[in-house]
């Protein structure tokens, strides 16, 4: 498999060569794009003063990308919400501002179930995040990253950013708002926060209130890159190569991963084997699935940002649509928009139930009180692995 050109988030579980894991050289400070880097297919939206849960950002800039053409009627468009550690490259080769191919390459496309020679797909990167939007790693007005001054942000305010980016792109109503995961809290939130916009909803693996165990799990995840002493409270962009918090990353990610994927999966492809010839049992060897967490945790830190990681999993914890709106079912009352909700059986991050719950309080769904089940080894990563399962869904709701 070629580490190098495969979505990074979408990737089966398997060996990892140890030839190839001293290959990828010191990490950098940090993985976020930054101004003067090539811009891809990034565009971008200057939003102007934005007030969020944690006060005030005095301008916000927005990187987005799209596939396929807005029709006369403007109606045709397709909102597309990524999940935590991904962005706006939904489809699309790997190249000079994009570190990986498109995450759903598979799904959006010439031809795909989200077939851009139909819709005009638009895919925002997150509010906090590190691909050019507005987030810790930005330049603040006085010169430097806002880093530890990044302002808490919710879910909602998340939303309410991409909101306005469709009203700059002149789009009142979109034909479908679809999102996995971290997405599909956005997506959902959408739905409800402004249900006269959205004619089709897709939410695939995701919750409509984040519970105790996630919280538990961001927590860790978030622990482990605040106890590095490089993370230096946030404040690290300043660090040489090598020397920033990229430890810590790499630890949240590779715990993160184990809520990822599921333990049959681990299992049948790892069992006890070992990562080379060395044993692991007291003569320094490792594990295969040692290394295969290592490598995609050191790998992460060339794509990502620790203080982003830290920012979008507390945005998560934020997650409730039934605050200030009456209790979850309320608020799943007021989706108007035709919906799909889409579970994977070995979730173990967002199990079936959560998907269950949407369907049940939503009040047009496309199967009844009861999610649809993708059938899938691969845990909460089914959502971006079955593409064909997860294809023939999205074509229920859309065609």
């Amino acid at each position: 498999m070629d580490w190098q050109t495969t979505p990074e988030d979408s990737v089966p579980s398997t060996l990892v060569p140890g030839t190839e894991l001293g290959t990828l050289g010191k990490p950098p400070v940090t993985g976020a794009w930054r101004p003067g880097d090539h811009p891809g297919s990034r565009h971008f939206e200057a939003l102007g003063e934005q007030w969020v849960r944690g006060g005030r950002i005095p301008a916000v800039r927005v990187a987005y990308e799209t596939w396929g053409s807005l029709n006369e009627a403007r109606d045709n468009a397709v909102l597309v919400f990524h999940a935590l550690t991904g962005d706006s490259h939904v489809a699309g080769l790997p190249g000079p501002g994009h570190r990986t191919a498109g995450w759903w390459g598979d799904v959006v496309g010439s031809g795909r179930a989200i077939d851009t020679d139909r819709w005009f797909v638009i895919a925002p990167n997150m509010l906090g995040g590190c691909q050019g939007t507005t987030g810790p790693s930005s330049v603040a007005p006085d010169g430097l990253e806002w880093g530890s001054r990044f302002p808490f942000v919710t879910v909602r305010d998340q939303v309410s950013v991409q909101a306005q980016l469709a009203d700059r792109l002149g789009i009142d109503t979109f034909a479908a708002v679809v999102g996995g995961s971290m997405g599909g809290m956005h997506a959902l939130e959408f739905a409800i926060a402004h249900p006269s916009r959205v004619t089709r909803l897709a939410v695939l693996a995701s919750t409509a209130q984040t519970t105790a165990d996630q919280i538990a799990a961001n927590s860790l995840q978030r622990a482990a890159i605040q106890m590095d002493p490089a993370f230096a409270g946030g404040d690290y962009y300043e660090a040489d190569p090598g020397e920033g918090p990229h430890r810590g990353l790499a630890l949240a990610r590779r715990m993160a991963l184990m809520t990822y994927r599921a333990s049959d999966e681990l299992n049948g492809r790892f069992a006890r084997s070992w990562q080379s010839d060395v044993s692991p049992l007291g003569d320094d060897g490792r594990f295969s699935v040692e290394s295969y967490l290592d490598f995609h945790g050191n790998k992460f830190t060339r794509r990502f940002d620790a203080s982003s990681y830290t920012t979008l999993t507390h945005a998560m914890d934020s997650h409730d649509v039934g605050a200030g709106r009456g209790g979850v079912a309320a608020a799943l009352g007021q989706v108007t928009a035709r919906t799909l909700v889409v579970g994977v059986s070995s979730d173990r991050l967002f199990p079936i139930e959560d998907q269950h719950r949407i369907a049940a309080g939503v009040p047009d769904t496309l199967d009844g009180d009861r999610a649809a089940v993708i059938e899938s080894e691969f845990g909460h990563d089914g959502f971006l692995i079955e593409h064909e399962a997860v294809g023939a869904h999205l074509r229920r709701l859309l065609d």
